[in-house]
């Protein structure tokens, strides 16, 4: 199993969700709102005041899935979250070696 974590722009998730859910094997996912900042060779900051108002919001994402659907997850998240420009966000994937629902089914 592996684990997609995202950061990205929040006025993208509602593109996002619904080309998430047309993806075949998409298990669902989990979104936190999450505050960041640019690396300081990324930006000019020209003022103390850009340094003191570089926070941005973002949407945090969460998908636990199966190896076969996640790299097409998470070229899907790429794709929709790109605008070219600085502060698109982040996108990582990780193995998980384990994984059980809380709630079994009857």
């Amino acid at each position: 199993m592996k684990e997609i974590k995202a950061i990205i722009r929040p006025n993208k998730l509602p593109l996002l969700r619904n080309k998430l859910m047309e993806t075949p094997g998409f298990p669902g996912m989990t979104i936190s709102k999450a505050e960041g900042c640019s690396a300081p060779n990324k930006v000019n900051k020209s003022s103390i005041k850009d340094e003191l108002t570089d926070y941005t919001q973002k949407t945090r994402i969460e998908i636990v899935c199966p190896d076969e659907v996640a790299d097409q997850l998470m070229d899907v998240i790429i794709y929709v979250c790109q605008t070219g420009q600085i502060g698109d966000g982040i996108v990582w994937m990780t193995t998980i070696d384990k994984a059980s629902f809380i709630a079994k089914s009857k």
